[in-house]
């Protein structure tokens, strides 16, 4: 089987598909901290419905993977970029998932969850995590915190990681001569 030369149509629509629906949760996420009252609410539950989004095509971005195989890394690199790259790639994919997975635990956690039901763009009509929503609320709110922390930190180690993996990609295409943006076009020929 020969290795493809760039990203498949798919791979690539999914990628760039889920880093703008990161952008617009951290957006959300982050405004609905300045936002009037009114607004809170409707942000902080668009900004749940696209975390969960973003989880299930994280889904299917790894399920794409697994049965097609990505394009190998341009032969002058050095060791130290490849192995950079293989890690960021790698680091991206947990924090992809682990991102929405603690937010998600973290709504479960939330004493306020029976009376304000999740629906995903207030449509679909969504579960919480049982056996976190289903703990005492004694429990459940001190638990709350943590997650909301650690959700909240995950996120700024994403967005480290995001920021690391734009560089390099840039410092590829600009700065190498590399196609690497081309690479993961999903309208290049």
């Amino acid at each position: 089987m020969t290795t493809p030369a760039r990203y498949t149509r798919v791979a690539a629509i999914l990628h760039w598909l889920i880093a703008l629906l990161i952008t617009a949760a951290v957006v959300l996420g982050v405004w609905a901290n300045h936002a009037p009252d009114e607004w809170v609410r409707p942000m902080i539950d668009t900004h749940k419905s696209l975390g969960i989004t973003v989880l299930g095509l994280a889904v299917l971005r790894l399920l794409w993977r697994l049965w097609h195989q990505p394009p190998r890394l341009p032969e002058d690199y050095a060791r130290w970029e490849r192995l950079a790259a293989h890690g960021a790639h790698a680091a991206l994919y947990v924090w992809i998932f682990a991102l929405p997975i603690t937010g998600w635990l973290h709504d479960s956690a939330w004493n306020q969850a029976a009376t304000h039901p999740m629906r995903l763009f207030s449509m679909v009509p969504w579960f919480r995590i049982g056996f976190i929503e289903g703990l005492d609320p004694a429990v459940k709110e001190p638990l709350h915190t943590v997650l909301g922390t650690v959700h909240f930190w995950f996120g700024y180690a994403l967005y480290g990681l995001v920021a690391l993996h734009v560089a390099g990609a840039l410092k590829h295409q600009w700065l190498d001569g590399e196609l690497e943006l081309q690479r993961i076009n999903p309208f290049a020929r």
